[in-house]
């Protein structure tokens, strides 16, 4: 079976705190992409984002897409953040891939980021000396 190309929109991309665990699954950076403008992003808690298809109110989130393994898929969702789930995500070219979403009670009573475009965006903004 071939590799699966999955999007991912927050802790699991290059250099950030979940990335290991694509790493360890043998995934591999393909390159940088976005969704439609059908997506809304929120903070969890600061801790990482969750990602949400809307019908309308959505915009472009920028995401990277790598190629995982199918047999170490499981075991990154597994090690994902409670309330996040593979689900799909349309891309800015139109094209379906699988990719990391949130779950609606996850991100009620949480911080709504979608203007930032994305969660590096999001987090530059939060460092010290940075307007929100």
């Amino acid at each position: 079976m071939d590799n699966i190309l999955l999007a991912v929109n927050g802790t699991l991309m290059r250099g950030l705190e979940l990335n290991p665990n694509l790493l360890a699954v043998g995934a591999t950076f393909v390159r940088e992409d976005r969704t439609v403008a059908s997506y809304r992003l929120w903070s969890i808690n600061d801790r990482h984002p969750a990602m949400m298809r809307f019908k309308t109110g959505g915009a472009e989130v920028a995401l990277e897409l790598w190629s995982v393994p199918p047999a170490g898929l499981a075991t990154v969702l597994l090690r994902e953040p409670a309330g996040l789930a593979i689900g799909k995500v349309q891309l800015s070219d139109g094209t379906e891939v699988l990719g990391v979403l949130g779950e609606a009670v996850l991100c009620e009573g949480q911080r709504e980021i979608t203007q930032h475009g994305g969660w590096r965006a999001y987090t530059a903004s939060q460092a010290p000396g940075n307007p929100v």
